[in-house]
């Protein structure tokens, strides 16, 4: 029996994992190796690896723990989860069962984009959800904010401190005469002919057959914890502005005592700095439950 399984051997795992491998824990990684940010060839806005690929920063990363002698790393999905504190059971794809004291749920999420031909193939490529991750480097280009819904108001006021804005509501919400006033104060663009597609780099093709180039372009996705298997153990989720999270108090712990949640599946808003605080500190507390 581990003292720990970590199910989601991304950055929020493994910042997690480090902290339990440097008390002389044993740790158990599960990992689907299916990372949120595959898509992206370069990371942003992390200290000291700044513009490096994200799958180079979760390699040497892994490389990292393997020195540790109480990792153990299995390379599959968790699909169910069972059990109590001090006594809990992962069991993977491929049958496998783990047990540990604790378990830490550092799943991902899964982004539910808005249904429009050609977004999915250009996203963390010339479509993003983060202004901090990925605005710089558009260069103060033309960009475009697909809306999902009324919070897309506010996505389009701060993407605007890197571009000039035009905000697309595709149906998703209509504006107020509030909001109309304040995008034409700060001189964000609105149009609310429908989408048909996205071609080219970013180009927009409206359904008029009007066709709008762009630097870059922002959405914000829905968000799920990418695996079910916190559900199934039983712990609670809940409701944001931006989907559905799991539950956790502020020591990182789920609605199911011993078993806690960190990364963007607990938490927002979502970057790659801010998962690997949550994990780090979901370490720590994972690390004081073993001990008081």
């Amino acid at each position: 029996m581990h003292d720990v399984i970590v199910v989601g051997g991304a950055y929020a795992g493994m910042a997690a994992a480090l902290q339990l491998l440097r008390a002389r824990r044993s740790v158990l990684v599960i990992d689907a190796g299916l990372r949120r940010n595959r898509f992206s060839h370069a990371s942003h806005g992390l200290l000291g690896q700044d513009g490096v690929d994200p799958a180079e920063i979760a390699r040497t990363a892994r490389r990292q723990l393997e020195a540790y002698p109480t990792l153990d790393w299995v390379e599959g999905a968790a699909q169910d989860a069972a059990g109590a504190k001090d006594d809990f059971t992962v069991t993977t794809a491929s049958g496998a069962l783990h047990r540990g004291r604790r378990l830490l749920f550092a799943l991902g999420v899964s982004d539910e984009l808005p249904a429009i031909e050609g977004l999915a193939e250009r996203w963390g490529r010339s479509v993003f959800h983060c202004p901090y991750c990925d605005g710089y480097e558009l260069d103060r280009g033309r960009l475009g904010v697909i809306a999902t819904g009324p919070m897309s108001v506010h996505q389009a006021l701060m993407v605007k401190e890197w571009g000039a804005v035009t905000l697309f509501t595709n149906g998703a919400f209509t504006p107020d005469a509030a909001t109309r006033a304040t995008f034409a104060e700060e001189g964000i663009a609105l149009e609310e002919t429908p989408l048909a597609r996205l071609e080219g780099h970013a180009d927009v093709v409206l359904a008029d057959g009007r066709r709008l180039a762009f630097a870059g372009l922002f959405t914000a996705p829905r968000n799920r914890p990418s695996s079910p298997v916190a559900e199934s153990l039983g712990c609670a989720l809940e409701e944001t502005p931006f989907g559905t999270q799991i539950g956790t108090n502020e020591a990182k712990e789920t609605s199911i005592p011993g078993a806690f949640a960190c990364g963007d599946a607990a938490r927002v808003p979502h970057s790659l700095t801010l998962a690997i605080a949550d994990g780090a500190w979901a370490g720590m507390q994972l690390h004081r439950s073993l001990v008081f």
